[in-house]
């Protein structure tokens, strides 16, 4: 995939870019553009990262000595602003036919799963060029550590037209980043918006162990203002939302006489007990409608840390949730919006990857998708989650109504349901 990156004029992640390039050992004529893997030799020469597996330990033990660069406070860092961090990244789709195999679904449309991929190399290398280091090599590992939200404004993207990505750092804490991205497509003259992403990134020392500070963020006009401020509030609501999840607090009364209308929903007129449960009309049980995966964790889908690429992990989630909804709905899906989807646990090279798919709630010809990720070591056997992912996809059709049997299904219900509510009113624009 060839990507054109461009950043604003006078935008020091341009001087970045080439001195990374040159380091990595690869030179550019004038008006040729580096591709991806030029990219992502980019990354790996800005934290010093090895192209090869069999070097990996020699080269994060050499990271250790950029220990001493981490500085000790954030206020020992030079402020920068939005349009510092600004690229533009082109993947000429039209213009360059060949490009189109890795991208092309069943259906001649561009996968989703490979454009989560592209988002989250983008948006570590918008992070890394905020907080552009002076010397040759970053103390910093920046990884992500949350898809706040994809809005997606249609529901296919065309294989044969060129995409453009634009994105920049919109607000920035003690050690993490939120990070503002769009997608666009060429239909004639006009790029028209496809997705708007909001991913937030976190930055960690040397060895990728503890918190580091980054450099603070200070907008520049009013509407550079107002992009900063959607980001405390985004932060605030996230934590409004982690407060009230129903893994720490009770449902809401709203809630419960949903969950109790939905019990009473499924009991048997005939009988005079709690136990007899029938399956309305157009119904399906929630327990029937999952499906699972196992991914072995390969070299090949490490990232520049050698641990597993966050995107990796968003396209096997992402195809999962899909195939789970074509299931369910009887028909092909379309994405709608990603949301919340938390990085809690790095995934090691050598783990076993459980992917568990779950239709949890549905509306009309809507349907909310939970994926759960879990890793096991193959000799501890110990399990540990990774990942929890939300999607939102819709069908051309009405589809099936979800029903809970148990307590621990109603509550994934009431959580879908949330999610699903959530994903709306952030397309129709709501707070």
């Amino acid at each position: 995939m060839l990507l054109a990156v461009r950043c604003l004029s006078g935008c020091p992640a341009s001087h970045l870019l080439s001195r990374s390039l040159m380091t990595a050992g690869t030179m550019y004529s004038k008006g040729q553009l580096p591709d991806m893997n030029a990219v992502r030799d980019t990354l790996r020469a800005i934290v010093g990262a090895s192209t090869n597996w069999s070097d990996h330990v020699q080269a994060m033990e050499e990271r250790k000595s950029l220990q001493s660069l981490l500085a000790k406070k954030q206020e020992d860092l030079p402020a920068r602003k939005m349009k510092d961090s600004y690229i533009e990244v082109s993947l000429p789709l039209g213009s360059q036919p060949q490009l189109r195999e890795k991208y092309l679904n069943v259906y001649n449309n561009v996968r989703f799963g490979r454009i989560l991929e592209d988002l989250d190399s983008l948006g570590v290398l918008i992070c890394y060029t905020h907080t552009k280091a002076e010397s040759d090599k970053t103390p910093l590992s920046i990884v992500t550590a949350l898809v706040d939200k994809i809005d997606l404004q249609k529901h296919l993207i065309s294989p044969d037209c060129d995409i453009k990505f634009t994105g920049h750092v919109s607000w920035v804490g003690k050690t993490s980043m939120e990070v503002k991205m769009h997608m666009l497509q060429l239909h004639g003259d006009v790029y028209s918006p496809v997705l708007d992403a909001t991913f937030v990134m976190v930055a960690r020392d040397p060895e990728n162990k503890r918190p580091a500070y980054v450099n603070p963020l200070v907008p520049d006009g009013p509407e550079e203002e107002n992009l900063f401020q959607q980001g405390e509030s985004n932060k605030m609501r996230r934590v409004a939302f982690s407060t009230a999840s129903l893994l720490k607090m009770a449902p809401t009364g709203e809630e419960r006489n949903i969950v109790h209308d939905l019990f009473l929903n499924t009991l048997d007129s005939r009988t005079v007990s709690f136990r007899s449960r029938i399956l309305p009309p157009n119904s399906i049980w929630m327990e029937d409608a999952k499906l699972k995966g196992l991914e072995i964790c390969h070299p090949q889908q490490r990232n520049i840390f050698n641990r597993i690429f966050g995107g990796f992990l968003m396209r096997k989630a992402y195809e999962l949730g899909w195939a789970t909804a074509c299931s369910y709905g009887g028909s092909r899906p379309y994405i709608v919006a990603v949301d919340d989807i938390m990085f809690q646990k790095p995934v090691e090279i050598g783990s076993l990857l459980f992917l568990s798919a779950q239709v949890c709630y549905t509306h009309g010809n809507y349907m909310q998708v939970r994926v759960h990720s879990e890793v096991s070591d193959p000799v501890t056997r110990e399990h540990h989650t990774t990942n929890i992912f939300h999607f939102t996809f819709s069908s051309e059709e009405e589809v099936p109504r979800i029903v809970p049997q148990t307590y621990g299904e109603s509550m994934l219900y009431l959580d879908g349901k949330r999610h699903f509510n959530a994903a709306i009113q952030s397309r129709n624009g709501e707070n």
